[in-house]
């Protein structure tokens, strides 16, 4: 995979081997950027990125061994010049935000065609921060009226804790999207009702959505959002039908 290298050197993290194979094939077809290793868990990701010292690595977030989110974190603490993309099924604000806070470069989509993942890939390596199409302008405008300032006196934690909190989520929920322990967050949620000085769990939740965390509709969803159970479009070259389910 590495023989006549043309661009950003690419390390592609992902469990998915049709989804893997089919962005490694468009790659090629569209030139532009080379794939130098694959990695199928968060120990091969480490081993593949020290040997293969890539610019850019594409991160899947749920992998077999660990979380995409921790990954990040050990490959920029060990390369701070490395580039991170997270790719992944995961929307949601409070997912995109501790990707951004553990340092990745950018976050995509699954689904997006692979020229946008590509162009991603560019722009990253030349030092800049991308997001795909699906993303870009929410996370614009929560940057430009970070909901957060209205809500003085939390940790980034706590923000992110009550952000799932307004979207209508359970502790355990919380517990598995932000890879912590059941009893780390209902740390984190007694802080954030004692700080808020709300009455209750539904109080606090209530005045983030005020503030404009949590659905845009102001409302709790009352269940638990999934990623979508339809198979994303494979990337080009790669039969519609073909593999299971990514995320």
């Amino acid at each position: 995979m590495a023989a006549g290298l043309t661009g950003p050197r690419v390390v592609v993290v992902d469990d998915h081997p049709v989804f893997v194979k089919g962005l490694v094939t468009a790659f090629a077809e569209l030139g532009g950027v080379d794939v130098v290793g694959t990695a199928a868990t968060v120990a091969d990701a480490l081993r593949v990125s020290a040997e293969q010292r890539p610019d850019v690595v594409l991160m899947d977030l749920s992998l077999p061994d660990g979380d995409g989110v921790a990954a990040t974190r050990a490959l920029l603490a060990a390369y701070p010049t490395l580039a991170v993309l997270v790719v992944s099924m995961y929307d949601d604000d409070a997912t995109v935000a501790d990707t951004l806070a553990a340092g990745a470069r950018g976050y995509l989509v699954k689904g997006a065609q692979a020229q946008e993942i590509a162009q991603a890939v560019l722009v990253a390596a030349a030092g800049g921060v991308v997001f795909g199409a699906a993303l870009a302008e929410r996370v614009t405008r929560r940057l430009a009226s970070p909901p957060a300032a209205s809500l003085p006196g939390l940790s980034a934690r706590e923000v992110e804790v009550l952000a799932l909190m307004a979207e209508g989520h359970g502790n355990a929920e919380i517990a598995r999207r932000l890879v912590l322990s059941p009893k780390t967050v209902r740390n984190h949620v007694w802080n954030v009702v004692h700080k808020l000085g709300a009455a209750d769990r539904q109080d606090a939740a209530r005045r983030a959505r005020e503030a404009g965390l949590g659905p845009k509709n102001g409302r709790a969803s009352g269940s638990t959002p999934r990623p979508s159970t339809r198979r994303p479009p494979a990337p080009a070259g790669v039969p519609p039908n073909a593999g299971h389910q990514s995320r």
